[in-house]
């Protein structure tokens, strides 16, 4: 079962009042397969790279519902590209509330999957949902204070009069302040070191609607965020994937993150944070991945 044909429809479900879209990827010939369920990183939409990892499980047996957040890419919303982890996390909710409910899938053998800022999702959501049975956590965002002190402090010190000035603008009623999502390390972008212009822009179709820019007062929710701190509280398998040479986020803080889980497989890679997604890394981590979930959600 390494090579199944798989069918995608396109599904819809509600967050907090809103409509958020969703692609559910099932392999044919399989009764009742578990599900993987995945969402993207910080400003990106599912259509971003993830649909090869989606491909790639569901035939391997396995179910896939990919979403995007609210706000994002085929979701309602506005305004476009709110970057906000408390929502994120409650959009995670609603769309494994939504999975739970679709026939012909078994969500007793429920895996997610995260990247980046998702990949702190995925933790988060473990620890808050016993019925989650493995999760994938690749290059993952983990602690926004430690994130702070390894991107620098003159980029957080940027990042916050940035979110400030947002946040006025919002009290007041007017139009968001937005920042770029991902820039060049000459220009102000809330991610902008060496790699992630060219990182990012790799996974992005060439034709999209995606406009790169988000509402600034993302930062200020972010430096608080703290996926690290519900570490302890996964008690699923859960496969770890960091990056060495991440110019985005500290290794020790992934590391220490996945040294509090109770069954945990770290596995160090010598890449960047956008190196994963693209050529032969992704080959060789998508088929470690894909192995791990088929294990453990026993596809």
């Amino acid at each position: 079962m390494c090579n199944l044909l798989f069918t995608r429809e396109d599904l819809a479900f509600d967050s907090r009042g809103t409509r958020c879209a969703a692609w559910l990827y099932r392999p044919e010939g399989v009764e009742k397969p578990p599900v993987v369920v995945m969402a993207h990183g910080f400003g990106a939409q599912r259509d971003f790279g993830l649909p090869a990892y989606a491909e790639r499980f569901a035939r391997r047996g396995m179910a896939v519902f990919l979403f995007d957040y609210r706000n994002f890419g085929a979701s309602e919303g506005e305004p476009r590209n709110l970057v906000s982890n408390s929502r994120h996390l409650r959009d995670w909710e609603a769309a494994l509330s939504c999975v739970r409910g679709l026939p012909g899938i078994d969500t007793g053998r429920m895996g997610l999957w995260g990247s980046s800022f998702s990949g702190g999702h995925v933790i988060v959501t473990a620890a808050r949902d016993a019925g989650v049975s493995a999760i994938v956590s690749q290059v993952p965002f983990v602690d926004g204070i430690t994130t702070a002190y390894w991107t620098g402090i003159r980029h957080a010190a940027q990042a916050t009069v940035a979110g400030v000035k947002d946040v006025l603008r919002m009290i007041t009623a007017r139009e968001p302040y937005c920042v770029p999502i991902v820039s060049g390390p000459d220009v102000f972008g809330l991610m902008n070191s060496p790699e992630c212009e060219p990182g990012y822009m790799a996974i992005v179709p060439e034709e999209t609607d995606w406009i790169n820019a988000c509402p600034a007062r993302a930062v200020l929710e972010l430096l608080l965020y703290r996926p690290v701190s519900h570490a302890r509280g996964v008690c699923c398998p859960a496969l770890v994937m960091m990056g060495e040479k991440d110019s985005l986020i500290y290794a020790r803080s992934v590391e220490k993150t996945a040294s509090r889980m109770r069954e945990v497989t770290l596995i160090h890679l010598p890449v960047g944070h956008f190196d994963i997604y693209v050529g032969d890394w992704f080959e060789k981590t998508v088929e470690i991945q894909a192995e791990f979930l088929a294990r453990h959600l026993q596809a």
